[in-house]
């Protein structure tokens, strides 16, 4: 009964298959980067974990800089010799306009204060610069049954997608729809330049049936992810 990963992946070649223009979220998230990334970008990767689009993108980003909360995930970070740090979104510690590109995947959801780590993430960015992410969708029926479910959370996590509870965080999506990100932005000077709304009936396919029906739902409910890049206006000051 457990949805693996490669289980998914299984069911997003299928949907792949019978929808050819149809691509998945991660690599939405990973063209934007490499649309955005200069000869000489400074790239931080808010959140990073153990690894993830830095791996992809490789050398194609010359100077890539790593953030996360969990000690225990940098140290098992998959590119040993990626420069990182133990920090909170929240509270970078890097000067202003450190950065060309913010890196976010993941991330928005878990923000329980998003206000104060978007004026983080401008303060952090050269003008000009980007922050791109890839990020649930608040309305979409995946989280609101997220949400629905959380006082289980311990008791399904593990038993619907193979990971220990432990793994998971708290969600908030306060930052989770187009309209709440463009309003983020503007507040914390930046501009809301692309948003890409992305279906991805994998996550309720626990079985085959139940991959026809998700299939059909993605039709007719909002999509699953939200992918997008925020621009620091230029001229906007180091935020407060």
């Amino acid at each position: 009964m457990a949805l693996s990963l490669e289980k998914q992946n299984r069911y997003r070649a299928e949907y792949r298959r019978r929808h050819p223009s149809w691509q998945p979220a991660t690599e939405v998230y990973e063209g934007l980067i490499r649309a955005a990334l200069r000869p000489q970008s400074a790239v931080l990767d808010v959140g990073c974990g153990r690894g993830g689009v830095l791996e992809q993108l490789g050398e194609a980003v010359a100077f890539p800089v790593g953030v996360d909360p969990d000690l225990a995930s940098l140290r098992a970070h998959r590119l040993p010799n990626l420069p990182r740090a133990v920090a909170r979104a929240e509270a970078l510690p890097f000067p202003a306009a450190s950065f060309d590109l913010l890196l976010c995947s993941w991330l928005f959801e878990h923000l329980a204060a998003p206000e104060q780590t978007f004026r983080e993430f401008m303060r952090v960015l050269k003008p000009e610069g980007q922050l791109i992410f890839l990020t649930p969708n608040a309305t979409s029926l995946v989280a609101i049954l997220n949400r629905l479910l959380r006082p289980l959370q311990s008791y399904l996590v593990p038993r619907l997608y193979g990971r220990a509870e432990a793994d998971t965080f708290a969600v908030y999506y306060r930052a989770n729809t187009a309209q709440r990100l463009a309003r983020l932005a503007e507040r914390a000077g930046g501009a809301l330049d692309q948003l890409q709304r992305v279906p991805d009936p994998s996550y309720l396919a626990f079985t085959p049936w139940l991959f026809r029906l998700s299939c059909r739902l993605a039709q007719i409910t909002p999509p699953v992810h939200l992918v997008g890049a925020i621009r620091k206006e230029s001229g906007h000051g180091s935020a407060a």
